[in-house]
């Protein structure tokens, strides 16, 4: 089979405005950038504000191992299927972060047969959302070290600054740093640090947000940092909100391109999972929920990080709820989590996939526990073997849920159309409200308690002193009535990443705490997670190229 590059370059792309046309949009609803990408217009939900909603797929996973679970590809796939029976679909996924598209993850565009295009352009610098931010965000710095350098008339205490700096690559020798070095006129020394740009608050903002009014206020709230006598200053002290939201003026639109089967997909925003909140943003989901009669969306990772921030946490800021969820697994990620080693997936073990099955077991207890209809896919690999096969299925069945085998990576929208019968019929069954993990009255220490225990499997939570000081700050402040973004290793249930499968009897260690006001949560740090990751010893980077006609070449 072709590499993912080759099958995108080869795509019967629609010019944009005949995606365009496909939603019923008038000119002034969208405007191009180039051939094939086009930006949706800030005001278009206003437009359809008396629309009914169609129904709302989240596709979410087990936990990610390096054999792939390919939640990006059913979720591609699954929109094309749905289109393929006759459904008017739409996909709403988040943009693509530099860091893992070079380092080690790999870009975030579907895969095989099941892509979004044009794949080189989304996967790189896209329509430049990204960089925006990382402009808005250094922008805020410059200003903070500015207002310190002119006289200070905040009192910010440099040691208490907790704004840091920002860029879309993943380099560890960023992340403690020390500024304004050289004397008097290069500013004032401090200790300061980069984040990579989609663990920035900013990054969560412009995701969470309703419109741009909602952006600029929220950006107002931000809290960069201390005063000498521990009060908090935010941007709207500095007066600076007006200009960071004028350099997100563009990144707020969402960006409307298409599959390889020509179904719209609406991309935008990119928040990590594992450090952030996972999703692409309210105003695209609310979008393509307007376009569409279906749209299926995705949060990063699994079920225990993305889902669960999608569900606790986007839901309530941007007033809307799944009608359905989608678990993706694969034979192999689950034959990695029952302890086989990655160089003998190939080889058939149902043992070894009997044994790492309680992953997926509890993420659909995770998904039960919110009261939602959800459908097991099995994304399927050549190397899967016949007895494989039936043993995940009739364990599914046995379980009482629905299960599907899909095989859209090299079939496209073909190979997913019983997995689209079935969430069809799936979101039909949902009768009730969606329900919460905790309630935003709880304190913070159950909040993080109800996440650890009810998402995680933990035995419960341990704070460190300084997380205790935190809270107790964050409570005299009035921010204890915030959700939680629980930043937490991707690879296991636990905050040990060497603990795969359905880990038992473990605590979750909550090391640091700290406040996005603007986005609207507070940040718990546990385990080792990094909010900078490093690169690994041989990155994606050093199998791309691009040859003298511009083609390129090792993106996947």
């Amino acid at each position: 089979m072709k590499s993912d590059i080759e099958i995108a370059l080869e795509a019967n792309m629609k010019p944009i405005h005949q995606i365009a046309a496909q939603l019923n949009l008038s000119e002034e609803d969208w405007e191009p950038y180039g051939h094939y990408k086009a930006k949706l217009s800030d005001q278009l939900l206003n437009k359809l504000l008396d629309r009914k909603k169609g129904k709302i797929i989240l596709t979410t996973s087990i936990n990610p191992t390096p054999a792939g679970e390919g939640k990006s590809t059913v979720t591609v796939g699954l929109g094309q299927a749905l289109n393929r029976l006759n459904q008017r679909a739409v996909i709403a996924l988040r943009e693509p972060s530099l860091g893992p598209t070079m380092g080690i993850k790999g870009g975030a565009a579907g895969g095989g047969y099941s892509q979004v295009v044009p794949m080189q352009e989304i996967n790189l610098h896209f329509t430049g959302d990204i960089h925006a931010i990382t402009s808005a965000n250094n922008a805020l710095s410059a200003f903070i070290d500015n207002h310190i350098h002119q006289g200070n008339e905040l009192n910010i205490d440099p040691r208490r600054i907790s704004w840091k700096r920002v860029m879309d690559l993943n380099d560890r020798a960023l992340r403690e740093v020390i500024v304004g070095l050289g004397g008097p006129v290069k500013g004032v020394p401090r200790e300061d640090g980069f984040n990579i740009t989609v663990a920035s608050e900013i990054m969560a903002i412009l995701c969470l947000a309703k419109d741009l009014t909602d952006m600029k206020q929220r950006l107002a709230e931000i809290v960069i940092g201390y005063t000498y006598d521990k009060k908090p200053v935010q941007v709207k002290q500095l007066g600076v909100e007006g200009a960071l939201t004028l350099l997100l003026k563009d990144a707020i639109k969402p960006n409307l391109v298409q599959t390889l089967e020509n179904t719209p997909a609406i991309i935008h925003g990119g928040p990590f999972a594992n450090i952030a909140h996972g999703c692409n943003s309210v105003m695209a989901t609310n979008l393509a929920a307007k376009l569409g009669d279906y749209v299926v969306t995705e949060a990063g990772f699994g079920a225990d990080l993305g889902a669960e921030k999608f569900l606790d946490i986007k839901t309530r800021a941007g007033d809307l709820e799944p009608d359905a969820v989608v678990i993706v697994a694969t034979i192999r990620a689950l034959k990695m989590h029952g302890g086989m080693e990655k160089g003998l997936l190939e080889s058939e073990n149902v043992e070894a996939l009997k044994d790492g099955i309680g992953n997926l077991k509890k993420h659909m207890e995770t998904i039960h526990q919110y009261g939602l209809p959800f459908i097991v896919a099995i994304n399927q690999f050549p190397s899967d073997t016949d007895r494989e096969i039936e043993f995940l299925t009739q364990w599914c069945e046995e379980q009482g849920v629905e299960v599907s085998l899909t095989n859209v990576f090299a079939e496209g929208g073909k190979g997913g159309l019983d997995l689209a019968e079935k969430v069809m019929g799936a979101c039909e069954k949902k009768t009730a409200p969606m329900k919460y993990i905790y309630e935003l009255e709880d304190s913070i220490e159950e909040k993080i308690g109800k996440i650890a225990t009810n998402v995680y499997g933990a035995e419960g939570v341990d704070f460190s002193s300084k997380a205790e000081k935190q809270i107790r700050q964050l409570k005299e402040l009035g921010f204890g009535d915030l959700p939680v973004c629980m930043a937490k290793t991707q690879y296991s249930l636990s905050d040990d990443p060497k603990k795969l499968g359905r880990p038992q009897n473990f605590r979750v260690t909550v090391r640091e705490i700290y406040p996005s006001v603007g986005a609207g949560f507070l940040v718990a740090l546990t385990g080792d997670v990094m909010t900078m990751p490093g690169l690994p010893k041989q990155p994606a980077a050093l199998r791309m190229d691009v040859d003298d006609k511009g083609i390129i070449h090792g993106l996947f």
